[in-house]
Protein backbone atom coordinates (compact mmCIF):
# COMPACT_ATOMS: atom_id res chain seq x y z
CA UNK A 1 0.00 0.00 0.00
CA UNK A 2 1.20 3.51 -0.84
CA UNK A 3 0.22 6.44 1.36
CA UNK A 4 0.28 9.90 -0.17
CA UNK A 5 0.26 12.99 2.02
CA UNK A 6 -0.69 16.18 0.22
CA UNK A 7 -1.69 19.67 1.18
CA UNK A 8 -3.94 20.94 -1.58
CA UNK A 9 -4.16 24.69 -2.02
CA UNK A 10 -6.66 25.55 -4.70
CA UNK A 11 -5.71 23.49 -7.73
CA UNK A 12 -2.06 22.96 -6.79
CA UNK A 13 -0.21 20.28 -4.87
CA UNK A 14 3.43 21.19 -5.45
CA UNK A 15 2.61 20.37 -9.06
CA UNK A 16 -0.58 21.00 -11.05
CA UNK A 17 -3.56 19.14 -9.61
CA UNK A 18 -4.14 17.27 -12.89
CA UNK A 19 -0.59 15.89 -12.73
CA UNK A 20 -1.08 15.00 -9.06
CA UNK A 21 -4.31 13.15 -9.86
CA UNK A 22 -2.57 11.38 -12.75
CA UNK A 23 0.16 10.19 -10.37
CA UNK A 24 -2.50 8.90 -7.98
CA UNK A 25 -4.23 7.10 -10.86
CA UNK A 26 -0.95 5.48 -11.92
CA UNK A 27 -0.17 4.43 -8.36
CA UNK A 28 -3.62 2.85 -8.01
CA UNK A 29 -2.94 0.67 -11.06
CA UNK A 30 -0.18 -1.15 -9.24
CA UNK A 31 -1.38 -1.18 -5.62
CA UNK A 32 -3.96 0.12 -3.17
CA UNK A 33 -3.51 3.82 -2.40
CA UNK A 34 -4.61 5.64 0.72
CA UNK A 35 -4.87 9.34 -0.13
CA UNK A 36 -4.67 11.85 2.72
CA UNK A 37 -5.32 15.47 1.77
CA UNK A 38 -5.51 18.70 3.70
CA UNK A 39 -7.58 21.34 1.95
CA UNK A 40 -7.41 24.75 3.57
CA UNK A 41 -10.67 26.57 4.25
CA UNK A 42 -9.20 29.67 2.64
CA UNK A 43 -6.78 28.83 -0.18
CA UNK A 44 -4.36 31.68 0.56
CA UNK A 45 -2.09 31.10 -2.41
CA UNK A 46 -5.07 30.93 -4.75
CA UNK A 47 -6.49 34.18 -3.41
CA UNK A 48 -3.11 35.90 -3.76
CA UNK A 49 -2.78 34.62 -7.33
CA UNK A 50 -6.31 35.80 -8.16
CA UNK A 51 -5.54 39.30 -6.86
CA UNK A 52 -2.23 39.33 -8.73
CA UNK A 53 -3.41 37.95 -12.06
CA UNK A 54 -7.13 38.72 -11.98
CA UNK A 55 -6.81 42.24 -13.36
CA UNK A 56 -8.91 43.94 -10.67
CA UNK A 57 -6.03 46.24 -9.74
CA UNK A 58 -4.65 46.89 -13.24
CA UNK A 59 -6.03 50.44 -13.15
CA UNK A 60 -3.53 51.28 -10.37
CA UNK A 61 -0.64 51.01 -12.81
CA UNK A 62 -1.89 54.08 -14.66
CA UNK A 63 -2.69 56.15 -11.55
CA UNK A 64 -0.21 58.77 -10.47
CA UNK A 65 1.45 58.24 -7.11
CA UNK A 66 -0.45 59.81 -4.23
CA UNK A 67 2.63 60.33 -2.11
CA UNK A 68 6.28 61.08 -2.80
CA UNK A 69 9.42 60.94 -0.69
CA UNK A 70 8.85 64.63 0.08
CA UNK A 71 5.72 63.68 2.04
CA UNK A 72 7.76 61.68 4.58
CA UNK A 73 7.96 63.12 8.08
CA UNK A 74 10.67 60.68 9.17
CA UNK A 75 13.01 58.85 6.80
CA UNK A 76 14.35 55.54 8.13
CA UNK A 77 17.52 54.03 6.74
Amino acid sequence: MTTLHAQLIGDKAVLPRAEFERLVELARRSEEVELQTDEEDVPTVGILRLAEEGGAFDWLAEEEDLYTANDLKVRYR
